[in-house]
């Protein structure tokens, strides 16, 4: 019979027959005694291929203490990890989202194979986040997520998007070869996730407020005793929830999900919550839908004056307090659900009751009186070049309404070219396609294009339109997640040079002005070009993925229902 306080473990350790599985064990470190203990996974992300996780091991090992500290027997194992900052505008872009499902399938794996009661979950980068997530919901055993932290800003506050933008600065003349290598060389100060409400902050946030992590995770810098506390008590927390049968089923509910895109949205966060969202709710089995972004952002205002489009970085918001006190705001104005449960073991009212409004004087957060924008920047569009939704990331500053003549590219580095040769001008709107889950494959972000936009001067004068998507830094008129994809022959695919394209924010549409006939007689003369990868992951994984809309999961098809 399983021992129901160590429901996994007991059937891995316990009895005669499994002495060959303790063997194996002692090596490792285990005592005779703690075969009678849960035990507790620690699933590391820590890897020296980025700063956003270089420092993790620490937070690691600080987890594991926390969780034998607590009566468990805590276990470390690694998984990978790969840097968008740094494969950005390249092929190797290729995998960033691939790894978000490469990661939760091998937490799966690990968690799973040996027989973990729980697990803490450590991420630090934009993928292996919502990765933890979704290995959480689908494994469904006590479990806690920690955010490995912020990193702080760089030289007069710079950060990753500085460089990104110095680049296009340098190509329209207006940056030194001097300044460029001043901003490359100051902008990345040591460990942590890009310093802006970019992807890792926004999704830090979001699990915060879905009730995965310990309250504040979300708002910690990288490099800091607060961290180090953090994780350490996400081992103790693990142990508990063990003990008290709390698991992530408990937890993850619409609700949730709606108190994560609320805070996501206050918080004018990536658009890449819409897709990491999806994937987690697909993972738990919840019934979450683009529709559902634009339904909570038509009641739930922008208040954070963050980068990208704003002015503070992350650390900025964690000295006068972090996201706390705006989730305190929020619950008081009936805009997020109090009795959601967490994983402290209290509902997410009863965390917060005790928690001090900003202070005084404070410009980062915007009363509700007072919004940066008075509803949600998260904008899912349709119309005739996405009848399956397209998502927008529209923060105030750059209009509601877009009509140009389109500028077609297939791959990001043919419109990244035409951009940094100042081909692309006021008045066109950019089309990258081919660049979806499918077709890229894994579905690039298009950081370096806007970045360049933005360094030439041209992010109110130009749009961008892509089946790709977007970095968290990313910002100005900009649309992706285009569904159907142009491999699919969605009607991105049917894009011609000199075509008008209208983006309406405010009506929520994106339509190719060309006409029904002629649109008929395009798709007849459209064929499916060679897949970019024939074998291997890349080829996996395009042959699985299901389109951004759903949130590009890679499980969601393999069985009828």
């Amino acid at each position: 019979m399983t021992d129901t306080k160590r429901p996994y473990s007991s059937i891995v350790v316990d009895g005669v027959e499994q002495a060959p599985s303790r063997a194996m064990l002692y090596p490792v470190g285990f005592k005779r005694e703690d075969f009678a203990k849960a035990q507790v996974g620690i699933a590391s992300t820590w890897s020296m291929v980025t700063p956003c996780n270089m420092h993790i091991d620490e937070l690691a090992r600080a987890a594991a203490q926390g969780a034998d500290e607590a009566g468990a027997k805590s276990v470390v194992f690694n998984t990978v990890t790969v840097s968008d900052g740094i494969s950005m505008g390249t092929p190797g872009m290729r995998f960033s989202l691939v790894s978000r499902e490469v990661i939760a399938d091998s937490i799966e794996t690990v968690v799973g194979a040996q027989g973990f009661d729980g697990f803490v979950a450590i991420g630090g980068c934009d993928k292996n986040m919502p990765a933890c997530a979704m290995a959480m919901a689908r494994l469904d055993r006590p479990s806690v997520f920690v955010y490995g932290g912020t990193i702080q800003t760089g030289a007069e506050r710079r950060d990753i998007i500085s460089v990104f933008e110095a680049v296009g600065g340098h190509a329209a003349g207006t940056v030194s070869d001097e300044e460029l290598l001043a901003v490359e060389q100051t902008a990345i100060p040591g460990p942590g996730s890009c310093a802006g409400m970019y992807t890792a902050n926004t999704m830090a946030s979001a699990i915060e407020a879905m009730g995965l992590s310990l309250p504040n995770s979300s708002a910690q810098e990288a490099v800091s005793e607060n961290k180090r506390r953090d994780a350490h008590d996400a081992g103790g927390a693990v142990a508990r929830l063990v003990r008290d049968g709390i698991k992530p089923s408990d937890i993850l509910c619409m609700e949730a999900f709606e108190n994560a895109i609320t805070v996501a949205t206050a918080l004018e966060g990536s658009t890449n919550a819409v897709l990491h969202l999806l994937a987690i709710a697909h993972s738990a089995g919840v019934p979450l839908s683009i529709d559902d972004f634009t339904r909570i952002g038509e009641r739930v205002p922008v208040l954070a004056d963050m980068r990208p489009a704003g002015n503070y970085a992350m650390s900025e918001l964690i000295d006068i307090g972090g996201i706390q006190p705006l989730m305190k705001t929020l619950l008081d104005a009936g805009l997020l659900h109090g009795d959601c449960l967490t994983v402290t073991g209290k509902t997410l009212a009863e965390n917060l009751a005790d928690i001090d409004p900003y202070p005084e004087g404070q410009r980062i957060i915007r009363p509700l009186d007072d919004p940066i924008k008075p509803d949600g920047h998260l904008v899912i569009l349709r119309g005739n070049l996405a009848p399956e939704g397209a998502v927008a990331k529209i923060t105030g500053h750059e209009g509601l309404r877009f009509t140009g003549t389109a500028r077609v590219f297939r791959g990001e580095e043919a419109g990244m070219a035409a951009i940094m040769d100042g081909a692309v001008r006021a008045g066109d709107v950019v089309v990258i396609r081919y660049e979806g889950p499918k077709g890229g494959p894994g579905m690039r972000e298009m950081l370096s294009p806007t970045s360049a936009i933005n360094g030439r001067g041209l992010s109110s004068e130009v749009a961008l339109i892509t089946d790709g998507r977007f970095s968290g830094g990313s910002h100005g008129f900009v649309i992706g997640h285009v569904t159907p994809e142009a491999f699919e022959g969605g009607p991105i695919a049917l894009v011609e040079d000199g075509d008008t394209i209208t983006v309406d924010a405010h009506r929520r549409e994106i339509n190719l002005e060309v006409d029904a006939g002629e649109l008929h007689n395009r798709r007849r003369r459209w064929q499916r070009p060679r897949p970019y990868a024939r074998h291997g992951t890349l080829a996996k994984y395009a042959k699985l993925v299901s389109s951004a809309s759903e949130g590009a999961v890679t499980d969601k098809y393999l069985y009828a229902p």
